[in-house]
């Protein structure tokens, strides 16, 4: 059952999804070569505690972290530990926060130091899908326009793998409502948009075949043909107008610019 929000929900909801790319920011100040998985988790989660959150991830079905990171050929659902961060990694980072009563939750990768241009490629197409799926995010449209510009954008226009698997979705009072948003399907399919709905729209992307293995952990995925993958998340909401961003990576992008150790190039 999709759940619409009302005016004010949606301004509550506007406050977490900030919140969320704040966090990424704090983040995003700090990551270099040479930090732990887990203290790019402890930074994330302390930033999240100290202005009134709690991490939606930590114990959703389990999960054991604040943060979904996941490096290189893992496509997502990767939890931190004693890995070490070292030049040419690319990390994604999917930082979810509940507060006053609704979820943000948003994904952004980032690049370690010096990539090479076949991956800084990656991650400048998978970024613009997601814009092109969202400038579909329009009342009376359908969840397909949606997911067909996402794969349009990657699939079809540069031969990337768009993952069948892991899909989008919406968003609210839980971490995951109706419906679902794929990254792949056809123009006029799937639910209709509405005023109202908040959707949460994440291209994940990989380098080369679509298809993805799962680790005996239970959680992490990996592209099967070990290429890297990319993930970008926004939260949207459906307007009478243009698509409300109701996330930011305004804050995301200036802390990646001004931090040396990592590669701002899209």
């Amino acid at each position: 059952m999709i759940l619409y929000k009302t005016t004010a929900e949606i301004e509550t909801m506007r406050d977490t999804c900030l919140l969320v790319g704040k966090a990424h920011a704090a983040v995003a100040k700090q990551l270099k070569p040479g930090m732990t998985t887990m203290q790019v988790n402890d930074i994330v989660e302390q930033f999240i505690l100290d202005n009134g959150g709690i991490p939606s991830f930590k114990n959703y079905h389990g999960f054991p972290a604040a943060t979904c990171i996941s490096m290189n050929e893992a496509v997502v659902h990767g939890f931190p530990g004693s890995h070490i961060l070292k030049e040419g990694d690319i990390i994604s980072l999917d930082i979810g926060i509940y507060k006053n009563g609704f979820h943000g939750d948003s994904a952004y990768t980032y690049a370690i130091g010096s990539i090479s241009d076949e991956v800084k490629k990656l991650l400048k197409i998978t970024k613009e899908s997601l814009y092109a799926g969202i400038e579909k995010a329009r009342q009376g449209n359908r969840i397909g326009d949606i997911a067909h510009a996402i794969q349009e954008h990657t699939e079809i226009k540069h031969g990337y793998g768009v993952v069948r698997e892991l899909v989008g979705h919406g968003l609210g009072r839980d971490l995951h409502e109706d419906p679902q948003v794929p990254n792949y399907g056809k123009k006029g399919s799937g639910p209709k948009l509405k005023e109202g709905m908040v959707l949460a729209i994440e291209p994940m992307i990989n380098m080369g075949v679509k298809e993805v293995v799962h680790l005996d952990d239970g959680w992490t995925i990996l592209t099967k043909d070990g290429k890297p993958s990319a993930h970008f998340e926004h939260d949207v909401c459906i307007t009478k107008g243009n698509p409300d961003i109701l996330t930011s990576f305004e804050e995301i992008e200036n802390a990646e610019r001004a931090n040396p150790n990592l590669t701002w190039s899209y």
